[in-house]
C-alpha cells in the first residue's frame, strides 16, 4: 500500500510542476505575441506538432492530477464500499470522457 501512495504524490507532484510550468511558458507566449484573435490563428498556433504535444501532454498531466486528487478525496470521504466504487467509477468515467474530448479537439485541427 505504501507504494500506491509514494506513485500517487509522485504522480501529483510531477503533474502539477508540469502545469505550473506549461501555464507560464503559455502566458509569456501570449503577452509577447498577442492573444489569437480568431479560429485560423489559433488553428495556426497548434499546428506546430511540437505545440500540439506540449497540450496534449498539458491535458493528460491535468487528467491524472485531477485523478489523484479526486481518488484521494472520494477514498477519504465516501466510506460505504459500493458507495465508493460507484463514485470512483464515475469519476473515472468523467476525466476518460474529457479526455477523448480534448484528443478529439487537438487532433481535428489539422
Amino acid at each position: 500500500m505504501q507504494l500506491s501512495g509514494l506513485r500517487a504524490w509522485t504522480i501529483q507532484r510531477v503533474s502539477a510542476i508540469y502545469i505550473a510550468l506549461f501555464t507560464f511558458v503559455v502566458m509569456i507566449a501570449l503577452v509577447l505575441k498577442g492573444i489569437p484573435a480568431d479560429h485560423a490563428a489559433w488553428k495556426e498556433l497548434l499546428s506546430s506538432p511540437l505545440v500540439n504535444l506540449a497540450v496534449m501532454t498539458f491535458f493528460l498531466a491535468l487528467l491524472m492530477h485531477a485523478w489523484v486528487g479526486a481518488r484521494d478525496v472520494i477514498i477519504d470521504y465516501v466510506h460505504p464500499l459500493a458507495a465508493r466504487f460507484t463514485v470512483l467509477v464515475l469519476a473515472a468515467i468523467f476525466l476518460i470522457v474529457c479526455g477523448l474530448w480534448a484528443a478529439r479537439v487537438l487532433l481535428n485541427l489539422f
